[in-house]
């Protein structure tokens, strides 16, 4: 994938306390290294979130821009890290679901992982979609519409998904190739 550049993009990562850890850095990280500017988007005011390292509390990062500040408008994709307790959150906090809604609307990629779906649930997006997540989300994403299938990545339209931390590089190339076309 070093072929695929992505300068001059700019891509959000929605997120907040209890991200699974690998699953917002290491995109994050190769989405810098292909050459976009990634910003951590949280709501609330906090500075830094605090990770989910598998088991256990994780490291913090460093919030970029906090959501009642964040411009959709200002970015060419997002990014859903899945953990437990982060979409948990997400899916019920009204403006992240409207920030969600407005990359949708926008036909702007939308690439969630893991858990990351739920929050496409609450915000009414997976109707008709193929996606894919983490096995137990099978259940809630076939309850809210869309067509669920076991594979390291599901692409349809705008919208990237992947079910663990397994696929993280072919859930990041799939987003690459998407903003390098």
């Amino acid at each position: 994938m070093a072929d695929k550049r992505l300068d001059g993009r700019r891509i959000a990562v929605l997120a907040t306390d209890g991200f699974e850890q690998v699953e917002l850095t290491e995109p994050k990280r190769l989405l810098e290294e292909a050459g976009a500017t990634v910003d951590v988007i949280a709501p609330g005011d906090a500075q830094r979130i605090k990770g989910w390292d598998v088991k256990d509390w994780g490291e913090e990062v460093p919030v970029d821009v906090q959501l009642d500040k964040a411009d959709a408008g200002r970015y060419d994709a997002l990014v859903l890290p899945g953990g437990v307790i982060n979409p948990d959150n997400l899916r019920t906090d009204e403006k992240a679901l409207a920030f969600v809604k407005t990359f949708a609307q926008a036909n702007k990629p939308v690439a969630a992982i893991c858990h990351g779906p739920w929050t496409l649930i609450n915000a009414g997006l997976v109707k008709g979609k193929k996606v894919t997540s983490w096995p137990s989300l099978k259940q809630d994403l076939t309850n809210a519409g869309a067509n669920w299938e076991d594979s390291e990545v599901v692409k349809d339209g705008n919208f990237i998904t992947s079910r663990k931390p397994d696929d993280i590089p072919a859930f990041t190339n799939a987003l690459i190739d998407t903003l390098a076309a």
